[in-house]
Formats: C-alpha cells, sequence, structure tokens
C-alpha cells in the first residue's frame, strides 16, 4: 500500500532529503524511509508539502498534464487591485510562458498564520494584502514571479492544498499519513 504524507514545510526548509549546506533539509522534519518530495516548495514558501513512497503515484501529484488544483495564500506589498487580481486570473506573460488562468481573489489576513521566522520585513509607509491563488501549474518561482509582475511583489507565500489535500491542523515542522486519494494514473501511451 502506498504511503503518503502531508508536511507543513516551514520557511527555510530546503525541499530535498540531503543537506545543502547549513539550511535545514526535510529529514530534519520526516525521517521516513523511501519517501520523496511529490513536487516542490522554494526554500523561502511555506506550507503543505506532500510526500510518498509510490513513485506513479508521485508523478500524477506533480505532473501539471494531470492539473491538480494548487492553493497558495500570498501576502504581497502593496493593496491589490481589481485590474492586477483580473490580469492574475486571466494569466500573465512571464517572457518565458504565459501562465495558464487561475483563480485569484483578495482575501484578509487569515486569522490562524502562524508567525513566521523570520518575520516579514514590515515598512510602516508601505501596507501589504493578502490573496488565495489556484494555479492547475506549477512552475519554478511562479507564484512570486506572477505577482510581481502585476506590480504586487509576494513577501510571503504559503500553498495551503494541493487536489484534495489541505494544511489543516498541521503546524510548521508536523507531518501526518493520510490516505492516498487519488489513484496513479498509468503511463500515457506511446504514439
Amino acid at each position: 500500500m502506498s504511503r503518503l504524507i502531508l508536511l507543513n514545510k516551514p520557511f527555510g526548509v530546503v525541499c530535498q532529503f540531503s543537506r545543502d549546506g547549513e539550511r535545514p533539509c526535510l529529514k530534519d522534519f520526516v525521517e521516513v524511509p523511501g519517501v520523496y518530495p511529490a513536487g516542490r516548495l522554494d526554500t523561502d514558501s511555506e506550507g503543505l508539502l506532500l510526500l510518498t513512497d509510490d513513485g506513479r503515484l508521485q508523478h500524477r501529484i506533480a505532473d501539471p498534464r494531470h492539473k491538480q488544483p494548487k492553493t497558495y495564500l500570498a501576502q504581497v506589498e502593496g493593496e491589490i487591485d481589481p485590474p492586477a487580481l483580473a490580469a492574475l486570473a486571466s494569466g500573465v506573460d512571464l517572457g518565458d510562458f504565459r501562465s495558464r488562468p487561475c483563480r485569484a481573489r483578495a482575501i484578509p489576513e487569515p486569522d490562524w498564520l502562524w508567525r513566521r521566522e523570520p518575520p516579514v520585513r514590515f515598512r510602516k509607509s508601505v501596507p501589504t494584502s493578502w490573496l488565495e491563488l489556484i494555479l492547475t501549474e506549477g512552475k519554478n518561482r511562479q507564484v512570486r514571479r506572477m505577482t510581481a509582475r502585476v506590480g504586487f511583489p509576494t513577501l510571503r507565500l504559503l500553498r495551503v492544498a494541493i487536489g484534495p489535500w489541505s494544511l489543516d491542523g498541521l503546524a510548521p515542522g508536523q507531518w501526518r499519513d493520510v490516505p492516498a486519494k487519488l489513484t496513479a494514473a498509468p503511463p500515457p501511451r506511446r504514439r
């Protein structure tokens, strides 16, 4: 039976099981042999990371062709406005690719949110706001690039859900086993 682990990856943790210098890695939080990340999360991003010992399930979760929705909460510099939200939702030209259309909406700061260490920089003269983005792709630093392109740089980024799995009830660094609800798809046929 496949194993699937939900981990709330803290800020500053490298998304691999081997050390790359002095930064903490996944092994510092999950000492389970044979599991690997199904997708990645930048070192300076926080939140939900899925780990599995099933290569087919790992591929099914991480591969953009399977369009697993990924829900992010982003704290951005400035007060996000309707034109920026519309631009994010319709897809943003990032130079090397255009992001797919997504769901984007302004939200209040989450009341359940933990304190980040180190804290996000605070500037008295520059307000911040929060938004929720639901993407069906996940290219390197995509959310940060998208918000910066529409004029609202990301200060803090959390992934709170991937497909049917969510971060609910997990503090930073905590993990739990869950049933693997998706069945791994057979490999694509070659034509």
